[in-house]
């Protein structure tokens, strides 16, 4: 069937990764990433049954505020369909997904959001990042504890702070409306892309490539490029004047394009405890990515901890740098006490003197020094001994360098 060239949805597995966990949907309205966890046990069902839920809203809505409060409700019920799938399935426990979507109305666009998946706004060839990532790096750059460049490489930068899933039955949601203009692209990405790929790169993509396919192509190559470790899933909107941006048929990419399997549980739990009083992930946590309860205590715990590692650091940095300087101090003392083993002899106020060290310098330091000054003026020498004097003649201990004054004594007096 003909697909329209104003919105795109690619999913790639990855150059690492066994399953696909990321799934997207670009639809009439709605357009949708959501980046499972989990594992392999679940991450893939996690990120295909959120988007199979929140699918259910692409229709068209009356105005913005009526899609928004519609697309934060499917991000809801999402989450409690997690919730009871774990119950039914106990060897899903753990298992959860981030979700970054967007549903149209005229020339504006409703925005939900939870976790690390991206939204950006690509405008006049500048690109802006619109959705906040849900992560335990970003609230410790948000307080100015730690800079953006220090969070693309902390250890913990893939600790989740909000997810979809079955620990929290009511989890805190982002939602915003905004205007959108012609020539305006909206990216929807997993991490896959956004971790691995510079935002200047992603830009000059965006700015380079109008087709809207190609460009999510693109996008992905990038990724795998790097070596995409992670699954990387991209959906691309581009507004035109007729104000239609809609993927006509709908599609579907990633773990939400394929048949959900998994495996039965035989032991299903007699009672079910609120999901709040759970917190399976920690324990059954097999992915890189993994959530952890967006709780004061814990917060502070992990900030407590990073602090702990940032002293250690810089402990280690001071004793390194002491090290450095005492093996760098060490080198030059018996360097110069290398100097100091050698003598030569040469001119001081016209006499024949005995010098030790080297005749080399080291910018304002001195590698020799008068050692001994002789009787012997150079005018008593013949022209030829005078020029070898004031040229220096080396010599490898004291003694050598006292039988060259001697043979030169000997010299003047014939």
């Amino acid at each position: 069937m003909a697909t329209t060239g104003k919105s795109a949805a690619v999913s790639h597995v990855g150059k690492i990764r066994a399953n696909n966990q990321d799934s997207g949907y670009a639809g009439q309205f709605l357009f949708v990433v959501a980046d499972g966890m989990g594992g392999h046990a679940g991450g893939d069902v996690a990120s295909a049954i959120a988007v199979r839920r929140i699918t259910e809203t692409d229709r068209q809505y009356t105005s913005p505020n009526d899609a928004e409060f519609a697309l934060r409700a499917a991000l809801l019920a999402a989450n409690s369909l997690l919730a009871e799938t774990v119950f039914e399935h106990g060897e899903l426990t753990g298992m959860g997904t981030t979700v970054s979507g967007m549903l149209r109305v005229d020339d504006h666009v409703a925005i939900a959001h939870i976790g690390d998946s991206r939204i950006y706004l690509h405008r006049n060839g500048i690109l802006k990042q619109v959705t906040a990532d849900h992560t335990f790096v970003q609230r410790l750059v948000d307080s100015g504890r730690i800079t953006a460049e220090e969070a693309a490489v902390h250890p913990r930068r893939s600790v989740l702070m909000r997810v979809l899933g079955d620990v929290d039955a009511s989890p805190e949601i982002d939602t915003t409306v905004m205007k959108t203009l012609p020539g305006d692209r909206w990216l929807i990405c997993s991490d896959g892309l956004s971790s691995y790929v510079a935002e200047d790169k992603i830009q000059a993509v965006l700015t380079s490539i109008s087709d809207s396919q190609e460009a999510a192509e693109r996008l992905v190559k990038e990724s795998l490029d790097q070596g995409a470790p992670d699954n990387v899933t991209v959906v691309l909107v581009d507004i035109d004047d007729t104000g239609d941006s809609s993927h006509v048929p709908p599609l579907t990419v990633g773990s939400a394009a394929v048949p959900l399997v998994f495996e039965a549980d035989s032991a299903r739990r007699p009672l079910r405890l609120p999901s709040l009083l759970l917190h399976p992930l920690k324990a059954t946590q097999t992915d890189d990515s993994h959530f952890e309860p967006e709780s004061d205590e814990y917060l502070d715990a992990l900030i407590q901890e990073d602090r702990r590692r940032a002293r250690k650091r810089r402990v280690s940095w001071l004793a390194f740098i002491l090290i450095s300087i005492a093996a760098i101090a060490a080198a030059c003392v018996l360097g110069y006490q290398f100097t100091q083993r050698h003598y030569f002899v040469g001119a001081v106020d016209g006499r024949v003197a005995i010098f030790q060290g080297v005749q080399q310098d080291i910018g304002p330091i001195k590698l020799s020094h008068v050692y001994k000054t002789t009787t012997l003026d150079l005018d008593d020498l013949s022209p030829y001994y005078q020029q070898q004097v004031e040229t220096t003649l080396n010599a490898n201990s004291l003694a050598e360098a006292q039988g060259i004054v001697d043979r030169l004594s000997d010299a003047r007096q014939r």
